[in-house]
């Protein structure tokens, strides 16, 4: 929240018509049940929040800024299983506290902050005496309220709305669960009948309110806002509208209220959530990402494309390169060793489903540390339910746990998740740069969407002479990530793109992701924002507009004390244009911005001699790691020697070198330690070796040595260089009776979507169902999407191999069509004409004997992957014991 100054004023408590309390104090305050009441309560500076309880026992909460009531929450209550508690209430009791906390966060418009607040608990109970208590928090910068309940139980619903004047301005966005349609601006009243989304903006009487909810996880549900036109009341409907299941507090509903400024820098999402449930974040940081999808969709299917990409955020200071869907775990540790070896570090995509049973967490996320992938980039997940977002719960304590930074994207809105769980960097719930270029809708998000949380826009593509885009300029691109704020921003232009822009791409190398305090300088929904951000003692300040060319008046009143350099980017033609003077704090630059344009500053301290406020960065030096081993195949309990070999070959001195085996899991070092070497000049090597022993319970499968240097660059940054060599440990075989669903697979791609299934059909797009072909349903088997591939260890202990193929009559089209393969150790042991939609079922009934190696793949038919959703039905292996 904002803080202004230290609380004053605690709630000045009064109950109708006769009935006077004390001062308000962290002490509960007997009060005998009264019919009619209503509460005045305030913190420091702030809006006041005055809480009725009317004739017939309806309870409303009206915000109150000097004489003005912007907004009133209306019909407090709710409905559980066994309560009623939307109305005939009575007062039972009061108490209130003082709320004074600090925290720290890794992302957001500001990393320390300061909660001033006042908290009132006021206890209700229906005429059953079923009770409940509301809790309201007043503070700088608006009101939020919650519901407690005595014990846990089912929720129904929420009998709460909000009301404004019919004539308040609204900048509403209908709601969908991917929170990506656009917003549209209306009045409360005229705003269409239906459902809209958090947040939501409207300005009343000169004071502008923003609609939200916080500390919001697995133990409830998210809610939309329904309405109908003609009135001002905007209803809060829950999620699905099911009830909602084990429930002792529902979400904060917030009500951020004052100016455009005190809206923008506004805390109180984050202020309200849990605090963190972890305190080492050294391994959590924040960048900038190159990111190929958007430009180039299929480029994340492309090793040498994506090596492109990690050159360009090599060279333009970049922390990360982002690979989006497509991606295959035969190059990503390449990859992955690739950008290390040059200071980058990779981030990769799932779609959800990859990554929704504990079994795909337990088998995806410890693979991706060995490979050394910093972060997750997850999708589609589009619900607001309270399973999805008790998967969010989940997802975010495994990632934690496996210290992977994560982004949702596909996602919900933010609701104070990033406080609680400090590696989440970023998620979309917006209508973002994917969705086009569009400078009315960046002048709206700046006052709704971003300022409840990081944002994942994927900003920043600039035009080419080859590849014009006359929706915004190169400078209103080039502000975005200022006036934007996300953990991770992904910049979505290609790297000859920004090579086309060096303006722009130097300004892009120089900037933070954390910063230290925000500003806004102007700004109106819709039309124009300016924004100002310090890290350290730098100032970016980003200016974006909707509208013709004009000249825009930036004041410089944040800048401290002296004579501070200030470097301008413009558009100038096509292409971007520095300009650099120093200014003072009492000044105002006037700069000229073309239509739909923008501008982007970076400002410093003048000191003597200084020409530019860049801070210098060097590549990291070129190194070479080389691996080799005594062995390609392991079994359990046997040993394989390791050599590596460490060569420094130009860009600068390394210093404190250490250069060690990365030890597989479940596997032991036996012989060999790791080597140190306090500096290496350019042409020098240092060399290793390690054995290294494959225990019962290790990791199991085709597998990578991997040796790695990790090393301090001429910059001060500790840069990690490796390389490997493929080994195969031989898995335990199956035994007995059992089926391919129930082993594990050393490898596995999929055509479309989720990972295969076992034991469901795929669903495409739709959730997994029952394995059905022809009618006949399947309890065992594995649903895929066409083409695909699965892999799984047999060690020639198995003979038979017995399965009922076909398209899952799941799929809705009659276009579907696969063909189905087995091979077994690289030799085709069986091949399926192309089986079609609604089709019986095909049975395979092969002889595996001697076979280590068994393969299940499916092909398109010849004409395209569209709804073939492939059924193994069954499945079964015949094994020794």
């Amino acid at each position: 929240m904002v803080p202004r100054s230290i609380l004053r004023g605690l709630a000045v408590a009064a109950l109708l018509p006769a009935l006077a309390l004390p001062p308000a104090t962290a002490s509960p305050v007997a009060v005998d049940t009264q019919p009619t009441a209503t509460w005045r309560l305030q913190a420091a500076s702030g809006p006041s929040a005055k809480v009725e309880l009317s004739e017939g026992g309806r309870l409303s909460l009206a915000v109150e800024v000097n004489g003005a009531t912007p907004v009133r929450a209306v019909d407090l209550g709710l409905v559980t299983a066994t309560a009623d508690l939307s109305g005939g209430l009575t007062a039972r009791g009061q108490t209130t506290r003082e709320v004074r906390e600090t925290y720290l966060m890794t992302t957001g418009k500001q990393r320390q902050r300061t909660v001033l607040a006042q908290e009132t608990r006021l206890r209700f109970a229906n005429p059953a005496g079923a009770e409940f208590t509301l809790i309201v928090r007043t503070s700088d910068d608006g009101v939020a309220y919650r519901y407690e309940l005595p014990a846990a139980t089912t929720v129904e619903r929420e009998s709460g709305g909000y009301e404004f004047a019919g004539d308040a301005t609204s900048w509403l966005q209908p709601y969908n669960p991917q929170h990506e349609n656009e917003h549209a601006q209306a009045t409360a009243a005229t705003a269409p009948t239906g459902q809209f989304g958090h947040p939501a903006l409207f300005l009343a009487g000169g004071n502008y309110v923003l609609l939200a909810e916080s500390g919001l996880d697995g133990r409830y549900a998210g809610a939309r806002l329904r309405h109908t036109q003609g009135t001002p009341r905007y209803d809060v409907l829950l999620a699905d509208e099911r009830p909602v299941t084990g429930v002792s507090r529902t979400a904060w509903r917030t009500m951020i209220v004052g100016d455009l400024a005190t809206v923008t820098a506004s805390t109180m999402v984050d202020d309200l959530a849990d605090p963190a449930k972890f305190t080492d974040t050294s391994w959590i940081k924040p960048g900038v990402s190159s990111w190929s999808w958007l430009a180039e969709n299929s480029s994340p299917r492309d090793f040498e494309r994506q090596k492109d990409y990690v050159d360009a955020a090599a060279k333009n200071n970049f922390k990360y390169v982002l690979v989006d869907e497509g991606w295959s775990e035969s190059w990503i540790p390449a990859l992955t060793r690739y950008a290390r070896a040059r200071g980058v570090e990779v981030l990769v995509w799932f779609h959800w489903t990859n990554l929704e049973s504990q079994a795909q967490r337990d088998n995806w996320l410890p693979r991706l540390t060995n490979w050394g992938v910093k972060g997750v980039k997850v999708d589609f997940m589009e619900s607001d339910s309270q399973a999805r977002y008790q998967w969010y719960d989940a997802i975010l304590a495994d990632t934690a746990k496996h210290q992977l930074m994560i982004n949702f994207h596909g996602s919900t809105v933010p609701h104070g998740l990033a406080r609680t769980w400090p590696h989440l960097m970023t998620m979309e719930g917006v209508r973002g740069e994917e969705n086009g270029l569009n400078a009315s809708r960046n002048t709206i998000l700046p006052f709704t969407r971003n300022v409840i949380g990081s944002m994942d826009y994927t900003p920043t593509r600039f035009a080419t002479l080859s590849n014009p885009k006359p929706q915004t300029s190169n400078a209103h691109e080039l502000a975005l990530p200022i006036v934007y704020e996300s953990g991770w921003t992904h910049v979505v232009s290609t790297p000859e793109e920004l090579a086309s822009q060096p303006e722009g791409a130097r300004m892009l190398a120089q900037l933070p992701t954390t910063w230290d305090e925000m500003r806004l300088l102007a700004g109106q929904p819709g039309q124009e924002a300016i924004v100002a951000r310090r890290n350290g003692q730098r100032w970016f300040i980003g200016g974006i507009r909707s509208g013709g060319a004009t000249s825009v008046d930036v004041p410089l009143s944040m800048l401290g004390t002296g004579r501070w350099l200030v470097e301008t980017i413009t558009d100038d033609g096509p292409t971007l244009r520095r300009t650099s003077q120093t200014w003072t704090a009492a000044d105002k630059l006037t700069i000229p911005v073309v239509d739909r344009g923008g501008f982007a500053i970076q400002a410093c301290p003048a000191t003597t001699g200084r020409t530019t406020c860049d801070v210098p960065y060097l590549p990291a030096p070129s190194t070479t790691v080389l691996v080799d081993a005594d062995k390609t195949e392991i079994a359990p309990n046997e040993t394989v020697r390791v050599q590596g070999i460490f060569v420094a070959r130009t860009g600068g001195v390394v210093s404190d070198l250490e250069l060690a085996p990365v030890i597989p899991r479940g596997w032991s070092l036996v012989a060999g330690r790791p080597v140190r070497k306090t500096r290496l000049t350019e042409g020098q090597s240092v060399s290793g070796s390690w054995t290294l022993k494959l225990l019962p319970g290790g990791v199991r499968g085709d597998l990578e040595l991997v040796v790695a240097g990790n090393y301090t660059a001429p910059d001060g940054r500790r840069v990690y260089s490796s390389d490997a060599t493929p080994i195969f440990a031989e898995p335990l075989p199956p035994t007995g009776s059992t089926y391919v669903s129930d082993l594990p697979w050393t490898d596995e791609s999929n055509g479309y979507g989720r990972a295969q299934q076992r034991d469901h059909s795929h669903g495409g797009d739709k959730p997994p169902g029952t394995l059905t072909i022809g009618g006949k349903t399947y309890a065992k088997g594995v649903g895929a999407h066409a083409p695909s591939s699965l892999t799984t260890w047999l060690g020639a202990n198995c003979t038979r191999f017995v399965a009922e193929v076909g398209v899952d009559d799941g799929t809705q089209s009659t276009e579907g069509s696969v063909g189905f393969i087995v091979v077994g150790d690289g030799r085709e042991l069986a091949r399926t004409p192309v089986i079609r939609a609604r089709e019986a079922a095909t049975v395979l009934d092969l002889d595996v004997t001697g076979v280590k190696r068994l393969t299940l793949a499916t092909n398109d038919g010849g004409n395209g992957k569209n709804s073939d959703h492939a059924d193994w039905g069954i499945a079964s292996l015949a094994c020794k014991s």
